[in-house]
């Protein structure tokens, strides 16, 4: 059985994004190299950020993904204040979606990260 365990990154720099994910997900890396970084989310999920010019084979483009993370809605109230705070690119303002309410950030790679609110089924 294929169980998923780690998302990869491919990066311009892990120490660049390494500074950027750091205070975003509130922990330290378990692995610093010049070429990768890795972090271990309290739920178990492995995250790591991996230098664009190493990978075997090449790396894509960045791609059609995003890093989604449901929150209540008073948490993603707070997260857009704190991270528009923080000069976090918005590529979507807060909306109200068929799925919920919503707001999408991108890393310094331009990867996605979105934050949502469920709605109530």
């Amino acid at each position: 059985m294929f169980n998923p365990g780690y998302i990869l990154l491919y990066v311009q720099s892990p120490e660049t994004s390494r500074h950027f994910y750091t205070p975003l997900l509130g922990c330290a890396p378990v692995e610093v190299s010049p070429t990768f970084v890795l972090f271990v989310l309290p739920g178990g999920l492995k995250l790591g950020l991996w230098a664009r010019d190493g990978v075997e084979p090449a790396a894509p483009s960045v791609g059609g993904a995003e890093l989604a993370m449901p929150v209540d809605r008073a948490t993603l109230d707070a997260m857009y204040a704190d991270w528009t705070g923080k000069g976090l690119p918005i590529l979507q303002e807060p909306a109200d979606m068929d799925f919920g309410r919503t707001f999408v950030a991108c890393d310094p790679d331009g990867h996605r990260l979105r934050v949502f609110h469920p709605a109530p089924r």
